[in-house]
Protein backbone atom coordinates (compact mmCIF):
# COMPACT_ATOMS: atom_id res chain seq x y z
CA UNK A 1 0.00 0.00 0.00
CA UNK A 2 0.53 3.41 -0.76
CA UNK A 3 -0.23 6.01 1.51
CA UNK A 4 -1.17 9.29 -0.83
CA UNK A 5 -1.82 10.93 2.43
CA UNK A 6 0.55 14.51 3.28
CA UNK A 7 1.25 16.33 6.71
CA UNK A 8 -1.96 17.62 7.72
CA UNK A 9 -1.50 21.31 7.87
CA UNK A 10 0.65 21.32 4.72
CA UNK A 11 -1.14 23.09 1.82
CA UNK A 12 -0.97 20.85 -1.83
CA UNK A 13 -2.40 21.84 -5.13
CA UNK A 14 -5.27 19.75 -6.20
CA UNK A 15 -3.65 18.59 -9.48
CA UNK A 16 -0.90 17.46 -7.02
CA UNK A 17 -0.56 13.64 -6.57
CA UNK A 18 -0.85 13.39 -2.81
CA UNK A 19 -4.15 13.87 -0.90
CA UNK A 20 -4.58 16.43 1.76
CA UNK A 21 -6.35 15.77 5.57
CA UNK A 22 -8.83 18.70 4.98
CA UNK A 23 -9.22 20.77 8.60
CA UNK A 24 -12.59 22.94 9.40
CA UNK A 25 -12.34 26.36 10.75
CA UNK A 26 -12.08 26.87 14.22
CA UNK A 27 -14.93 25.29 16.56
CA UNK A 28 -15.65 23.13 13.42
CA UNK A 29 -15.58 19.59 13.20
CA UNK A 30 -12.55 18.10 11.76
CA UNK A 31 -12.84 15.46 8.76
CA UNK A 32 -9.77 13.52 8.20
CA UNK A 33 -9.51 11.96 4.23
CA UNK A 34 -7.31 9.36 3.95
CA UNK A 35 -6.13 7.29 0.43
CA UNK A 36 -3.95 4.32 -0.06
CA UNK A 37 -3.46 2.43 -3.27
CA UNK A 38 -3.47 -1.23 -2.56
CA UNK A 39 -0.95 -3.77 -4.13
CA UNK A 40 0.49 -6.58 -3.32
CA UNK A 41 4.20 -7.07 -1.26
CA UNK A 42 7.05 -8.32 -3.15
CA UNK A 43 9.70 -10.46 -1.74
CA UNK A 44 12.70 -8.83 0.46
CA UNK A 45 15.92 -9.19 -1.15
CA UNK A 46 19.45 -8.48 0.03
CA UNK A 47 22.95 -8.37 -1.04
CA UNK A 48 24.91 -11.55 -0.07
CA UNK A 49 28.39 -10.72 0.75
CA UNK A 50 30.65 -13.90 1.21
CA UNK A 51 34.26 -14.07 2.01
CA UNK A 52 36.31 -17.81 1.93
CA UNK A 53 37.46 -19.10 4.93
CA UNK A 54 41.38 -18.14 4.50
CA UNK A 55 40.39 -14.42 3.96
CA UNK A 56 40.78 -11.85 7.22
CA UNK A 57 37.15 -11.88 7.91
CA UNK A 58 36.72 -15.89 7.84
CA UNK A 59 33.61 -16.96 8.81
CA UNK A 60 32.13 -14.07 9.77
CA UNK A 61 30.28 -12.65 7.24
CA UNK A 62 28.59 -16.25 6.38
CA UNK A 63 27.18 -16.26 9.92
CA UNK A 64 26.28 -12.85 9.92
CA UNK A 65 23.72 -14.19 7.10
CA UNK A 66 22.78 -17.58 8.80
CA UNK A 67 21.70 -15.16 11.56
CA UNK A 68 19.53 -13.01 9.53
CA UNK A 69 16.13 -13.49 9.64
CA UNK A 70 15.26 -12.59 6.40
CA UNK A 71 17.65 -15.02 4.23
CA UNK A 72 16.34 -19.01 3.37
CA UNK A 73 17.83 -21.27 5.38
CA UNK A 74 20.19 -23.18 3.75
CA UNK A 75 20.21 -20.94 1.11
CA UNK A 76 21.53 -17.60 2.39
CA UNK A 77 23.37 -17.21 -0.41
CA UNK A 78 20.57 -15.91 -2.65
CA UNK A 79 19.20 -12.85 -2.98
CA UNK A 80 15.31 -13.55 -2.57
CA UNK A 81 14.42 -14.18 1.11
CA UNK A 82 11.30 -15.63 3.00
CA UNK A 83 9.74 -12.18 4.02
CA UNK A 84 7.51 -9.68 2.34
CA UNK A 85 8.09 -6.14 2.02
CA UNK A 86 5.31 -3.54 1.78
CA UNK A 87 5.46 -0.98 -1.57
CA UNK A 88 7.36 1.92 -0.47
CA UNK A 89 6.20 4.12 -3.39
CA UNK A 90 3.27 4.13 -5.72
CA UNK A 91 4.32 2.14 -8.41
CA UNK A 92 3.21 1.81 -12.00
CA UNK A 93 -0.37 0.60 -12.78
CA UNK A 94 -0.34 -1.13 -16.52
CA UNK A 95 -3.51 -1.21 -18.84
CA UNK A 96 -5.17 -4.48 -18.33
CA UNK A 97 -4.70 -4.68 -14.49
CA UNK A 98 -7.10 -4.08 -11.43
CA UNK A 99 -6.36 -0.56 -9.50
CA UNK A 100 -7.76 -0.93 -6.44
CA UNK A 101 -7.56 1.61 -3.78
CA UNK A 102 -8.45 2.25 0.03
CA UNK A 103 -10.79 5.31 0.58
CA UNK A 104 -11.16 5.98 4.91
CA UNK A 105 -13.06 8.89 5.90
CA UNK A 106 -11.92 9.62 9.45
CA UNK A 107 -13.42 12.19 12.49
CA UNK A 108 -10.74 13.80 14.11
CA UNK A 109 -12.99 15.84 16.24
CA UNK A 110 -15.15 15.36 19.33
CA UNK A 111 -18.46 16.24 17.73
CA UNK A 112 -21.17 14.16 15.75
CA UNK A 113 -21.35 14.63 11.80
CA UNK A 114 -24.35 13.59 9.76
CA UNK A 115 -25.12 12.53 6.40
CA UNK A 116 -21.76 11.99 5.18
CA UNK A 117 -21.12 11.07 1.67
CA UNK A 118 -18.39 9.83 0.22
CA UNK A 119 -18.02 9.56 -3.49
CA UNK A 120 -15.16 8.40 -5.60
CA UNK A 121 -15.09 8.64 -9.44
CA UNK A 122 -12.01 8.07 -11.93
CA UNK A 123 -11.48 10.86 -14.28
CA UNK A 124 -10.10 9.20 -17.80
CA UNK A 125 -9.15 11.09 -21.11
CA UNK A 126 -12.48 9.97 -22.49
CA UNK A 127 -15.01 9.33 -19.66
CA UNK A 128 -15.79 9.85 -15.86
CA UNK A 129 -16.45 6.93 -13.55
CA UNK A 130 -18.22 6.00 -10.87
CA UNK A 131 -16.06 3.82 -8.63
CA UNK A 132 -18.24 4.15 -5.16
CA UNK A 133 -19.66 0.99 -3.94
CA UNK A 134 -22.79 2.75 -1.85
CA UNK A 135 -24.09 6.45 -3.08
CA UNK A 136 -26.17 6.13 0.02
CA UNK A 137 -25.14 8.59 2.48
CA UNK A 138 -23.95 7.66 6.49
CA UNK A 139 -26.43 8.68 9.08
CA UNK A 140 -23.64 10.17 11.41
CA UNK A 141 -19.81 9.74 12.29
CA UNK A 142 -19.18 9.62 15.74
CA UNK A 143 -15.60 10.94 17.21
CA UNK A 144 -12.73 8.99 16.36
CA UNK A 145 -15.18 6.37 14.19
CA UNK A 146 -14.38 6.52 10.27
CA UNK A 147 -15.78 5.02 6.63
CA UNK A 148 -13.78 3.03 4.91
CA UNK A 149 -14.52 1.60 1.78
CA UNK A 150 -12.19 -0.28 -1.41
CA UNK A 151 -12.92 0.61 -4.94
CA UNK A 152 -11.81 -1.71 -7.87
CA UNK A 153 -11.82 -0.78 -11.33
CA UNK A 154 -10.00 -2.16 -14.57
CA UNK A 155 -7.96 0.19 -16.69
CA UNK A 156 -8.77 0.03 -19.69
CA UNK A 157 -7.18 3.03 -21.20
CA UNK A 158 -4.03 4.61 -21.45
CA UNK A 159 -2.30 7.98 -20.19
CA UNK A 160 -3.06 10.29 -17.30
CA UNK A 161 -6.22 8.89 -15.09
CA UNK A 162 -7.20 11.40 -11.98
CA UNK A 163 -8.81 9.58 -9.09
CA UNK A 164 -11.37 12.50 -7.43
CA UNK A 165 -12.64 11.72 -3.93
CA UNK A 166 -15.26 14.12 -2.69
CA UNK A 167 -16.72 14.09 0.84
CA UNK A 168 -19.80 16.47 2.69
CA UNK A 169 -21.27 16.34 5.55
CA UNK A 170 -23.91 18.31 7.85
CA UNK A 171 -22.19 19.82 10.65
CA UNK A 172 -24.16 19.61 14.87
CA UNK A 173 -25.34 23.28 13.38
CA UNK A 174 -26.89 22.56 10.43
CA UNK A 175 -24.33 23.57 8.40
CA UNK A 176 -23.28 21.64 5.26
CA UNK A 177 -19.56 21.13 4.48
CA UNK A 178 -18.02 19.86 1.09
CA UNK A 179 -14.70 19.14 -0.02
CA UNK A 180 -12.96 17.25 -3.12
CA UNK A 181 -9.08 16.10 -3.88
CA UNK A 182 -7.66 14.54 -6.53
CA UNK A 183 -5.00 12.09 -6.90
CA UNK A 184 -2.90 11.87 -10.47
CA UNK A 185 -1.60 8.87 -11.48
CA UNK A 186 -0.61 7.75 -15.15
CA UNK A 187 -1.61 4.26 -16.53
CA UNK A 188 1.33 2.61 -18.90
CA UNK A 189 1.38 0.39 -21.37
CA UNK A 190 2.50 -3.39 -20.54
CA UNK A 191 2.52 -5.27 -24.20
CA UNK A 192 3.33 -4.40 -27.63
CA UNK A 193 1.23 -5.84 -29.96
CA UNK A 194 2.03 -6.03 -33.50
CA UNK A 195 -0.06 -7.83 -36.11
CA UNK A 196 0.71 -9.72 -39.68
CA UNK A 197 -1.71 -11.18 -42.31
CA UNK A 198 -0.83 -13.97 -44.62
CA UNK A 199 -3.17 -14.64 -47.36
CA UNK A 200 -2.84 -18.42 -47.96
CA UNK A 201 -1.73 -20.08 -51.44
CA UNK A 202 -4.36 -22.20 -52.91
CA UNK A 203 -4.53 -25.67 -50.94
CA UNK A 204 -6.00 -27.32 -53.61
CA UNK A 205 -9.27 -27.61 -51.35
CA UNK A 206 -12.85 -26.26 -51.95
CA UNK A 207 -11.54 -23.52 -49.44
CA UNK A 208 -8.57 -20.95 -50.85
CA UNK A 209 -9.51 -18.26 -48.37
CA UNK A 210 -7.38 -19.00 -45.75
CA UNK A 211 -5.72 -16.43 -43.75
CA UNK A 212 -2.30 -17.07 -41.15
CA UNK A 213 -2.34 -14.47 -38.49
CA UNK A 214 0.83 -13.70 -36.61
CA UNK A 215 0.80 -11.88 -33.40
CA UNK A 216 4.21 -10.80 -32.07
CA UNK A 217 3.48 -10.14 -28.33
CA UNK A 218 6.46 -7.91 -26.76
CA UNK A 219 6.73 -7.81 -22.62
CA UNK A 220 8.00 -3.68 -22.46
CA UNK A 221 7.75 -3.94 -18.53
CA UNK A 222 10.55 -3.95 -16.51
CA UNK A 223 9.12 -7.52 -14.86
CA UNK A 224 8.26 -10.90 -15.90
CA UNK A 225 5.20 -11.83 -17.13
CA UNK A 226 3.68 -15.35 -16.95
CA UNK A 227 1.11 -15.86 -20.07
CA UNK A 228 -1.55 -17.42 -19.06
CA UNK A 229 -3.38 -17.28 -22.17
CA UNK A 230 -2.74 -15.93 -26.15
CA UNK A 231 -6.14 -16.83 -27.60
CA UNK A 232 -7.85 -15.56 -31.30
CA UNK A 233 -11.67 -14.85 -30.81
CA UNK A 234 -12.86 -14.77 -34.34
CA UNK A 235 -15.42 -13.13 -36.25
CA UNK A 236 -18.33 -15.16 -37.19
CA UNK A 237 -17.50 -15.59 -40.78
CA UNK A 238 -14.46 -17.61 -39.58
CA UNK A 239 -12.96 -20.65 -37.57
CA UNK A 240 -9.70 -20.37 -36.28
CA UNK A 241 -7.25 -23.30 -35.65
CA UNK A 242 -4.17 -22.58 -33.11
CA UNK A 243 -0.72 -23.16 -34.77
CA UNK A 244 1.30 -22.54 -31.33
CA UNK A 245 1.38 -26.43 -30.43
CA UNK A 246 2.95 -29.77 -31.32
CA UNK A 247 1.58 -33.22 -30.78
CA UNK A 248 4.52 -35.27 -28.99
CA UNK A 249 3.37 -38.85 -28.22
CA UNK A 250 0.08 -38.23 -28.43
CA UNK A 251 -0.15 -34.95 -25.90
CA UNK A 252 -0.54 -31.53 -27.31
CA UNK A 253 2.70 -29.98 -26.14
CA UNK A 254 3.76 -26.14 -26.34
CA UNK A 255 6.02 -24.83 -29.08
CA UNK A 256 7.46 -22.02 -25.94
CA UNK A 257 8.38 -24.85 -23.47
CA UNK A 258 6.96 -25.77 -19.88
CA UNK A 259 7.46 -22.63 -18.73
CA UNK A 260 5.80 -19.50 -20.46
CA UNK A 261 7.47 -16.22 -19.26
CA UNK A 262 8.01 -13.46 -20.90
CA UNK A 263 11.10 -11.80 -19.62
CA UNK A 264 11.20 -7.69 -19.78
CA UNK A 265 11.68 -6.77 -23.51
CA UNK A 266 11.41 -10.71 -24.99
CA UNK A 267 9.33 -10.76 -27.84
CA UNK A 268 7.05 -13.98 -28.65
CA UNK A 269 5.17 -14.86 -31.60
CA UNK A 270 1.84 -16.91 -32.22
CA UNK A 271 0.55 -18.20 -35.50
CA UNK A 272 -3.19 -18.76 -36.13
CA UNK A 273 -4.97 -19.95 -39.11
CA UNK A 274 -8.37 -18.55 -40.10
CA UNK A 275 -11.04 -20.60 -42.80
CA UNK A 276 -13.98 -18.70 -43.81
CA UNK A 277 -17.60 -20.63 -42.58
CA UNK A 278 -18.86 -23.10 -45.13
CA UNK A 279 -21.65 -20.77 -45.70
CA UNK A 280 -19.37 -17.78 -46.28
CA UNK A 281 -16.69 -19.70 -48.61
CA UNK A 282 -19.08 -21.04 -50.87
CA UNK A 283 -19.86 -17.25 -51.32
CA UNK A 284 -16.95 -15.48 -52.81
CA UNK A 285 -18.45 -11.89 -52.65
CA UNK A 286 -18.67 -12.18 -49.16
CA UNK A 287 -15.19 -12.91 -48.64
CA UNK A 288 -14.02 -9.72 -51.08
CA UNK A 289 -12.95 -6.16 -49.29
CA UNK A 290 -12.02 -5.47 -45.86
CA UNK A 291 -12.94 -8.33 -43.34
CA UNK A 292 -12.88 -8.23 -39.85
CA UNK A 293 -11.26 -11.25 -38.62
CA UNK A 294 -11.63 -11.03 -35.19
CA UNK A 295 -9.70 -9.93 -31.66
CA UNK A 296 -6.96 -11.48 -29.59
CA UNK A 297 -7.42 -12.04 -25.90
CA UNK A 298 -4.09 -12.04 -23.57
CA UNK A 299 -4.16 -12.76 -19.80
CA UNK A 300 -0.99 -12.38 -17.92
CA UNK A 301 0.40 -13.00 -14.48
CA UNK A 302 2.50 -10.63 -12.70
CA UNK A 303 4.62 -10.53 -9.16
CA UNK A 304 2.89 -12.85 -6.99
CA UNK A 305 -0.08 -13.68 -9.06
CA UNK A 306 -1.34 -10.19 -9.90
CA UNK A 307 -3.86 -10.60 -12.96
CA UNK A 308 -3.51 -8.65 -16.29
CA UNK A 309 -5.84 -8.54 -19.95
CA UNK A 310 -6.26 -7.35 -22.62
CA UNK A 311 -8.64 -7.43 -25.69
CA UNK A 312 -7.49 -6.00 -28.72
CA UNK A 313 -9.67 -3.99 -31.07
CA UNK A 314 -11.23 -5.90 -33.93
CA UNK A 315 -8.86 -7.32 -36.67
CA UNK A 316 -9.21 -6.40 -39.81
CA UNK A 317 -6.99 -7.48 -42.92
CA UNK A 318 -7.31 -6.01 -46.79
CA UNK A 319 -8.91 -9.62 -48.60
CA UNK A 320 -6.87 -10.53 -52.17
CA UNK A 321 -9.17 -9.01 -55.02
CA UNK A 322 -10.05 -11.46 -57.09
CA UNK A 323 -11.80 -9.29 -59.54
CA UNK A 324 -15.40 -10.41 -60.82
CA UNK A 325 -13.79 -13.65 -61.58
CA UNK A 326 -11.91 -16.11 -59.79
CA UNK A 327 -10.12 -18.97 -60.79
CA UNK A 328 -8.65 -21.15 -58.58
CA UNK A 329 -7.23 -25.17 -58.68
CA UNK A 330 -8.87 -28.05 -57.03
CA UNK A 331 -6.07 -30.71 -57.95
CA UNK A 332 -2.45 -30.25 -59.73
CA UNK A 333 0.18 -32.75 -59.29
CA UNK A 334 3.00 -32.04 -57.62
CA UNK A 335 5.87 -33.77 -60.06
CA UNK A 336 5.09 -34.82 -63.86
CA UNK A 337 7.32 -36.13 -66.55
CA UNK A 338 8.87 -34.40 -69.16
CA UNK A 339 6.77 -33.75 -72.90
CA UNK A 340 4.17 -36.01 -70.98
CA UNK A 341 0.32 -34.77 -70.60
CA UNK A 342 -0.82 -34.66 -67.50
CA UNK A 343 -4.73 -33.35 -65.90
CA UNK A 344 -5.39 -30.19 -63.90
CA UNK A 345 -8.93 -29.26 -62.71
CA UNK A 346 -9.69 -25.53 -61.77
CA UNK A 347 -12.89 -24.04 -60.38
CA UNK A 348 -14.05 -21.10 -61.92
CA UNK A 349 -16.42 -18.45 -59.64
CA UNK A 350 -18.70 -15.44 -60.53
CA UNK A 351 -17.52 -12.87 -57.59
CA UNK A 352 -20.19 -10.44 -59.07
CA UNK A 353 -23.72 -10.33 -56.60
CA UNK A 354 -25.35 -8.88 -59.23
CA UNK A 355 -24.28 -9.80 -63.08
CA UNK A 356 -24.32 -13.08 -65.03
CA UNK A 357 -21.42 -13.73 -67.19
CA UNK A 358 -20.82 -15.69 -70.67
CA UNK A 359 -17.81 -16.76 -70.54
CA UNK A 360 -15.24 -18.08 -73.44
CA UNK A 361 -12.05 -19.72 -72.43
CA UNK A 362 -8.36 -19.32 -74.47
CA UNK A 363 -5.54 -20.85 -73.58
CA UNK A 364 -2.47 -19.55 -74.34
CA UNK A 365 0.92 -21.62 -74.44
CA UNK A 366 3.85 -20.40 -72.94
CA UNK A 367 8.26 -21.39 -73.93
CA UNK A 368 7.55 -24.29 -71.37
CA UNK A 369 4.06 -24.65 -71.21
CA UNK A 370 1.45 -26.07 -73.72
CA UNK A 371 -2.15 -26.74 -73.75
CA UNK A 372 -3.62 -29.06 -75.51
CA UNK A 373 -7.51 -29.30 -76.22
CA UNK A 374 -9.59 -26.75 -77.89
CA UNK A 375 -9.06 -22.99 -77.19
CA UNK A 376 -11.23 -20.55 -77.73
CA UNK A 377 -14.38 -22.93 -76.57
CA UNK A 378 -17.67 -21.47 -74.99
CA UNK A 379 -18.03 -22.57 -71.04
CA UNK A 380 -21.49 -21.33 -71.08
CA UNK A 381 -23.56 -18.65 -69.05
CA UNK A 382 -21.93 -18.79 -64.94
CA UNK A 383 -24.79 -17.00 -62.56
CA UNK A 384 -23.76 -14.80 -59.73
CA UNK A 385 -21.70 -16.15 -57.22
CA UNK A 386 -21.98 -19.74 -58.74
CA UNK A 387 -18.93 -21.50 -59.68
CA UNK A 388 -18.04 -24.34 -61.90
CA UNK A 389 -15.09 -27.00 -62.10
CA UNK A 390 -12.81 -27.59 -65.49
CA UNK A 391 -10.71 -30.88 -66.67
CA UNK A 392 -7.77 -29.28 -68.38
CA UNK A 393 -5.28 -31.11 -69.92
CA UNK A 394 -1.21 -29.63 -71.02
CA UNK A 395 2.31 -30.68 -71.37
CA UNK A 396 5.84 -29.26 -70.28
CA UNK A 397 8.63 -29.31 -72.89
CA UNK A 398 11.43 -27.98 -70.29
CA UNK A 399 12.74 -29.95 -66.89
CA UNK A 400 12.86 -28.31 -63.58
CA UNK A 401 9.92 -26.16 -61.79
CA UNK A 402 7.46 -24.50 -64.31
CA UNK A 403 4.71 -21.90 -63.53
CA UNK A 404 1.31 -22.99 -65.22
CA UNK A 405 0.41 -19.84 -67.19
CA UNK A 406 -1.45 -18.30 -70.24
CA UNK A 407 -5.50 -19.15 -69.16
CA UNK A 408 -7.49 -15.92 -70.74
CA UNK A 409 -11.58 -15.77 -69.67
CA UNK A 410 -13.95 -13.44 -71.81
CA UNK A 411 -16.80 -11.96 -71.13
CA UNK A 412 -19.13 -11.79 -73.85
CA UNK A 413 -21.69 -9.74 -72.85
CA UNK A 414 -19.24 -6.86 -71.42
CA UNK A 415 -16.36 -7.66 -73.75
CA UNK A 416 -14.10 -8.03 -71.01
CA UNK A 417 -10.63 -10.43 -70.58
CA UNK A 418 -9.34 -11.86 -67.61
CA UNK A 419 -5.60 -13.06 -67.67
CA UNK A 420 -4.45 -15.84 -65.44
CA UNK A 421 -0.36 -16.50 -64.88
CA UNK A 422 1.61 -18.10 -62.72
CA UNK A 423 -1.37 -19.89 -61.19
CA UNK A 424 0.73 -22.95 -59.96
CA UNK A 425 3.93 -24.42 -60.54
CA UNK A 426 4.67 -28.32 -61.02
CA UNK A 427 8.09 -30.08 -61.08
CA UNK A 428 8.89 -31.16 -64.74
CA UNK A 429 11.58 -34.50 -64.39
CA UNK A 430 12.97 -36.42 -67.05
CA UNK A 431 10.93 -39.09 -68.32
CA UNK A 432 13.56 -41.86 -67.23
CA UNK A 433 12.67 -40.79 -63.74
CA UNK A 434 9.40 -42.67 -62.25
CA UNK A 435 7.11 -39.85 -61.10
CA UNK A 436 5.29 -41.65 -57.92
CA UNK A 437 1.51 -41.13 -57.63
Amino acid sequence: MWDLRVPRHEPVSPASAGGLPTTAPPGKPHIFFKVMRLTKPTLFTNIPVTCEEKDLPGDLFNQLMRDDPSTVNGAEILMLGEMLTLPQNFGNIFLGETFSSYISVHNDSNQVVKDILVKADLQTSSQRLNLSASNAAVAELKPDCCIDDVIHHEVKEIGTHILVCAVSYTTQGGEKMYFRKFFKFQVLKPLDVKTKFYNAESDLSSVTDEVFLEAQIQNITTSPMFMEKVSLEPSIMYNVAELNSVNQAGECVTTFGSRAYLQPMDTRQYLYCLKPKKEFAEKAGIIKGVTVIGKLDIVWKTNLGERGRLQTSQLQRMAPGYGDVRLSLEAIPDTVNLEEPFHITCKITNCSSERTMDLVLEMCNTSSIHWCGISGRQLGKLHPSSSLCLALTLLSSVQGLQSVSGLRLTDTFLKRTYEYDDIAQVCVVSSAIKVES
